[in-house]
């Protein structure tokens, strides 16, 4: 029998406190605990998704603790654990991920540990994929199985294989794509990785599909379905998937009865396990099929019942399912839903932001309605006053000589009324065009508010950051035509008030009213809508990259801009901050695309851009331009 002593009691009070400690650290006491138990509580919290800030505070404090150490693999497993985090929680741009990933390689070098380095090479090049930097993935790739090979490390050679076709798949070239997970399937198999076997075969599904040999696609899926049956059972999604993946093939094959079948069962199979509710997108599948196969009805339940459940996920950028769902609306003669959602399906074809070609595409549809607008209102002022002239002429032909006096009086009055109509068109016509860049404002405003839900489920932090500068800059834009809208002149814009209006929203988006603090010191000054949309969009970037980068650690700071013009046709806009500049020896941050959007538009308004980093940022434009208001 054991005796309890009050020792023994004492000891167990001290692990227990111990323990409860290293499972609930904070920054002060993870201060206190050994390096490797704060190594193994990140290990333990990096896939929960909770108290994300706490997390990335200790973690950077174990790696400076680390770093003291010099101890190459203790400071490499620390960076792993962190690019692990950060690509769990997408918190951070995927540039974050591959920096710990590279330095985690180059220690895990130093001590010359080969079946590390060749995982981490694996894992870097999914990184790499990640941030589009494909040729380093391939190259890293390429280091990794060479590794394998020299350790007759064959699960290891399998898996790097595999993801060497995915890479190749994401690359376009599904020759090379099919090529590698040939090669990986043999060695997955003998190390009886039979989940990786059965998920490689949808890159062969798909390579053969997109090669047009549609029979090698449709055995890549027998197999696929054969090895979850006999071998994999627990994976009960991989023949969801299946089925989805061969049903896109007999689509390309125009094997639409075989897809129908395919796109049913991986429905049925999805909602056998998950529940009719979450697998209710699988059925826009089945719907393309019976709008393909002209039963409208069938196809309407279908595709309506889709759209229904991307839409209650927040998931409202699809494109493909809105045109199916608005085809079949008008196979019915249901117009009014025919167009309202080939209008959604319009909208989000433009509002899907593919960088500096989705931006200037609608910036041009913007532009070209206006013009057609005010091109129809020119049109319509010249046949009103040719109209005029010539009943005018006629008049005074037919009247000069019998009935002077009357036709003068008649001559005014018919003036008179001409004005009258003239102005009251053209008063609706102003009204008309209000409206149109009230319309266009408030497109806009959804076209943001799209945007900001979609950010809202993206967990890639890179891709999340570039939908949030897309929503800035839709903002910039709908802020000029709110402007037109609500001023007395259609055709120009107070650039102060604008520039005021621009910075309040940015702040907003960034949430730095009480940080940050934007100037602006300049005279009132109007512009055509022509220049002040470019500026708009320059300062948009420049105020975006501030509040980014320019204050760290939640510093205060003061941002100043200023827009002036001098001769007659000359503008220098300045904005500039006292915030910490750009640093020597680190490489910028973010994708670039803001850069050159700048560059694009400065040439654009025949300018030239200087830029100085002494003492925080200063930018100066001087731009040349034809007219402003």
């Amino acid at each position: 029998m054991i005796k309890i002593t009050l020792s023994t009691l004492v000891a167990f009070f001290l692990i227990c406190a111990v323990y409860s400690q290293s499972n609930n650290l904070n920054l002060e006491s993870a201060n206190l605990q050994p390096i490797d138990s704060c190594l193994s509580w990140m290990r333990k919290n990096a896939y929960t998704g909770k108290d994300l800030d706490n997390f990335h505070s200790i973690a950077l404090l174990t790696l400076n603790r680390s770093l003291k150490t010099n101890n190459p693999k203790l400071i490499a497993e620390v960076h792993e654990e962190i690019a692990n985090w950060h690509g769990y929680n997408g918190t951070f741009s995927p540039d974050s991920i591959v920096h710990h990933s590279e330095k985690a390689l180059e220690n895990y070098i130093k001590i010359e540990d080969k079946k590390k380095i060749a995982g981490t090479y694996r894992t870097l090049a999914i990184d790499y994929m990640n941030v589009r930097k494909l040729d380093k993935a391939q190259d890293v790739l390429f280091k990794a199985i060479h590794l394998y090979e020299e350790l007759e490390d064959e699960a290891g050679l399998g898996s790097a294989y595999r993801t060497l076709g995915v890479l190749y798949e994401v690359m376009e070239e599904p020759k090379k794509a099919i090529e590698y997970i040939n090669k990986a399937i043999p060695i997955l198999e003998k190390t009886e990785n039979f989940a990786s076997v059965a998920i490689a075969q949808f890159s062969l599904i798909k390579g053969y599909g997109e090669l047009g040999e549609f029979e090698k696609a449709y055995k890549a899926a027998d197999y696929c379905l054969e090895i979850v049956k006999t071998k994999a059972a627990e994976e009960v999604f991989i023949p969801v998937r299946a089925h989805s993946y061969r049903g896109e093939v007999y689509v390309k094959a125009k094997d639409y009865n075989n897809a129908l079948k395919d796109f049913i069962k991986a429905w049925e199979l999805c909602t056998a396990n998950i529940g009719e509710e979450r697998c209710a997108t699988y059925r826009t599948e089945i719907g393309q099929i019976y709008l393909l196969q002209k039963d409208y009805k069938k196809a309407l339940n279908h595709l309506s019942a889709g759209v229904e459940a991307y839409e209650s996920k927040g998931q409202t950028s699809i494109v493909t399912q809105y045109e199916d769902l608005a085809k079949c609306y008008e196979k019915l003669g249901d117009f009014e839903n025919a167009l309202l959602y080939q209008n959604k399906a319009h909208t989000n074809t433009v509002n899907n932001l593919e960088g500096k070609i989705e931006n200037i595409k609608a910036e041009t549809i913007v532009k070209y309605e206006t013009e057609k607008k005010d091109e129809a209102l020119a049109s319509q002022a010249l046949l009103l006053d040719q109209k005029t002239k010539t009943q005018s002429l006629i008049i005074a032909v037919a009247l000069l000589l019998s009935l002077l006096l009357l036709s003068l009086l008649y001559f005014f009055n018919k003036n008179k009324k001409a004005t009258k109509i003239i102005r009251a068109k053209n008063a609706e016509n102003e009204l008309l065009l209000k409206e149109i860049h009230h319309r266009v404002k408030n497109n806009l405003e959804m076209v943001k508010s799209l945007i900001a839900l979609q950010s809202a489920k993206i967990e890639d932090s890179a891709t999340r950051e570039a939908m949030i500068a897309s929503q800035n800059r839709v903002q910039s834009m709908g802020i000029i035509h709110q402007k037109l809208y609500q001023g007395d002149n259609l055709g120009s814009i107070e650039m102060k008030d604008y520039f005021l209006n621009l910075s309040e929203g940015i702040l907003d988006t960034f949430n730095a009213e009480d940080k940050v603090k934007i100037k602006c010191a300049m005279d009132n000054l109007n512009l055509d809508v022509d220049t002040a949309v470019p500026i708009g969009l320059i300062v948009n970037e420049l105020l975006t990259n501030a509040l980014k980068y320019a204050f760290p650690e939640n510093e205060k700071g003061e941002i100043s801009i200023s827009l002036e013009k001098f001769d007659r046709n000359r503008l220098r806009l300045k904005v500039s901050d006292n915030g910490i500049g750009k640093q020597k020896d680190i490489a910028p941050k973010g994708t670039g695309f803001g850069s050159q959007l700048v560059q694009l538009l400065t040439q654009q308004l025949n300018g030239k851009m200087t830029e100085k980093t002494e003492k925080g940022t200063y930018v100066e434009f001087d731009f040349l331009i034809d007219t402003a208001a």
